[in-house]
């Protein structure tokens, strides 16, 4: 609903059309100004599109796609094409890029090669904007996104495989803010389902940010970390990290307060901000050791520690509007319940040893395809 003040910011600070969002805004959508990589930075929308992306894919709503999604998907693609630039060589790219709270407001916080943060952000957008088209049977925007998308470069990575900040400057010093990972999580852009180069990847990065240490790391540091090593299917990892936040980091009424509360050394901070996103990462930690379906198919206790035996939740959504439930008891699972709130193609990872109560496909050894109704139960049993 503020679209408007959106795109009239647009074209009166990048000259664009389309439409990207002041990093720092009023409630009715208006600039404030603060650093300036960020609030008018050139990728903000495209970070915010993921929500409306991820929407669709959870609730599998064609009403809020149609009306909601992919029109704000679009205005940002339509802005981030304009803004970019090809090179003779074909290239995408910014004339000048960021890579946020890296050199903090100084003019060496802008670099003159893409960021990875920028170039996840842009690989994102026009990859999401292609896939909505498609979904929307509109071939020729669906085309048109996957051609610029198409013309970004790789992400930069130094000698050891990890990602950098940008072109010569790799992550080398401790930093709050893991930008440069924006691929690894949220964006699920480099996944671990890729294969061994993306594994290699992933691996390099977190082995780097592990080596460097958390001596300027912050609470939601942590739980960010806690999310990309789910995702690494990391579970004893993911758990320490998540517990280091929520003893370190948090106050007695929960609060995430930013700084090591106990300095015990998991940060050299030890001031007390509240930021509130250490919070949510937290929680979305959480869900992503116990379910995870960001590839299309779904994984049960993906990411848990091997101490815990005894584990369950009750209706966690996964993409494709499934609601999921699961229960293992030492070590077993025993029981797997998905209720399907739109029908389609439920795919999901054999856990363990279960199986469907209806007929179903293999994809490979152990991806199960069940056709499922709407409103419709699928149990797993052993």
């Amino acid at each position: 609903n503020q679209r408007d003040a959106y795109k009239r910011y647009t074209r009166r600070y990048f000259g664009t059309e389309g439409m990207n969002i002041p990093g720092v805004c009023t409630l009715t959508g208006e600039p404030m100004g603060g650093w300036i990589q960020y609030s008018m930075s050139q990728t903000v929308a495209a970070w915010l599109a993921q929500h409306f992306y991820l929407q669709w894919k959870y609730s599998a709503d064609r009403t809020f796609l149609k009306e909601r999604a992919y029109p704000f998907i679009k205005d940002v693609a339509i802005y981030l094409e304009q803004i970019s630039e090809v090179t003779p060589e074909g290239v995408r790219k910014l004339e000048f890029s960021s890579s946020p709270e890296i050199f903090d407001n100084s003019l060496q916080a802008w670099f003159s090669d893409m960021t990875n943060y920028d170039l996840a952000m842009m690989h994102f957008l026009f990859k999401a904007a292609s896939e909505l088209a498609h979904e929307l049977n509109l071939a020729d925007e669906a085309g048109h996104w996957a051609s610029l998308e198409a013309q970004l470069p790789d992400y930069d990575i130094d000698e050891e495989g990890c990602l950098t900040f940008a072109k010569g400057y790799p992550y080398k010093e401790s930093h709050r803010h893991f930008s440069h990972a924006m691929a690894i999580h949220p964006l699920g852009l480099i996944d671990w389902s890729d294969g061994e180069k993306s594994q290699h990847i992933i691996r390099a990065t977190l082995k780097r940010l592990d080596e460097v240490g958390p001596d300027y790391w912050t609470g939601y540091s942590y739980s960010w970390l806690a999310n990309m090593k789910a995702r690494a299917f990391d579970g004893e990892g993911a758990a320490q990290a998540l517990k280091t936040f929520a003893e370190c980091f948090c106050l007695k009424n929960t609060f995430h307060a930013n700084g090591d509360q106990t300095q015990s050394g998991k940060s050299r901070f030890t001031y007390r901000p509240f930021t509130l996103e250490g919070n949510f990462a937290f929680a979305a930690g959480i869900q992503e050791m116990l379910l995870q379906s960001h590839t299309g198919v779904i994984r049960i206790f993906p990411a848990i520690p091997k101490e815990w035996k005894d584990v369950s939740f009750e209706s966690l959504r996964a993409m494709g509007a499934f609601l999921v439930s699961a229960r293992m008891e030492g070590g077993e699972i025993n029981r797997v319940c998905i209720y399907s709130e739109k029908g389609g193609m439920l795919k999901i990872a054999r856990p363990g040893t279960l199986k469907p109560n209806k007929n179903y496909t293999l994809s490979g050894t152990d991806i199960l395809n069940i056709d499922t109704q709407a409103g419709e139960w699928i149990e797993l049993n052993p």
